[in-house]
């Protein structure tokens, strides 16, 4: 697997297209056609969590175009929502054997190498999605990279893909997130503050964001502001993690 997963990496690492990613380019057949309808439908299905149907959409895309790359790449994330991390591999290698510079499967595959542990050989697959400029979403392999970079105990990495993330989308609230904790982590509470007021203003707080909020008041000694975060995650988040170190009071 990891032997598969490096050289790999050299041609992901590599892989920068001036073209759109395959999944956005105009069908040139009535069989791309079909394949490009199914991979579609497949990845509606997948994210409302039914991956029996995404499965099936993505082999139907497959026997109408084998050579549909995003069908393959559907089937990889599929796998891996499922955990056959076997199957989920081999499907995104076949997948970047026939677009090797595409950004959504290398960004796809390094966010797999990412969450099976191989983080530094994950890095070329988001550094390529990266460089493309004509992704859709050109944040989420920053973010991704970001995440991955934490896991390897690099803040500075995380926070420079972070940083660029949130250039590219002001409302990349993930992005604005991990910032905030990175700043809360090196003593930074001013702008871990502002970065978690950033956030509460984009998405609704989540018990994670609201126990950071706590912490970070609680080391600025505003107490009246750490009261008014501990009662929301003690209301509206009973019984999470966040919720017992509370009231445990294991603030670090």
């Amino acid at each position: 697997m990891l032997l598969l997963g490096g050289c790999a990496a050299v041609r992901g690492g590599s892989g920068q297209s001036a073209e759109p990613p395959v999944s956005q380019q105009t069908a040139t057949s009535e069989a791309r056609q079909r394949a490009k309808v199914h991979t579609e439908l497949g990845a509606l299905y997948m994210q409302r969590g039914n991956m029996g149907v995404a499965l099936e959409e993505a082999r139907t895309a497959l026997s109408a175009d084998s050579g549909y790359a995003p069908a393959h790449n559907l089937m990889g994330l599929v796998y891996m929502q499922l955990h056959e991390d076997r199957s989920a591999e081999k499907s995104f290698e076949q997948a970047l054997a026939l677009a090797p510079g595409d950004p959504e499967i290398n960004n796809s595959f390094g966010w797999f190498l990412c969450q099976t542990g191989r983080e530094q050989i994950a890095m070329p697959y988001f550094l390529a999605a990266i460089k493309s400029p004509l992704y859709a979403t050109p944040s989420m392999p920053s973010t991704n990279a970001g995440i991955c970079s934490l896991r390897l105990k690099d803040d500075k990495a995380a926070e420079d893909h972070f940083m660029r993330a949130l250039r590219l989308d002001g409302n990349n609230d993930r992005a604005l997130y991990f910032l905030s904790d990175i700043n809360y982590r090196q003593g930074r509470y001013a702008a871990a503050r502002q970065y978690l007021a950033d956030l509460h203003k984009l998405a609704e707080p989540s018990p994670e964001s609201l126990w950071l909020a706590v912490r970070v008041e609680r080391k600025m000694g505003d107490r009246e502001s750490e009261a008014r975060f501990a009662s929301q995650l003690k209301r509206k988040f009973n019984g999470t993690p966040e919720q017992l170190k509370l009231m445990q009071g294991q603030y670090e």
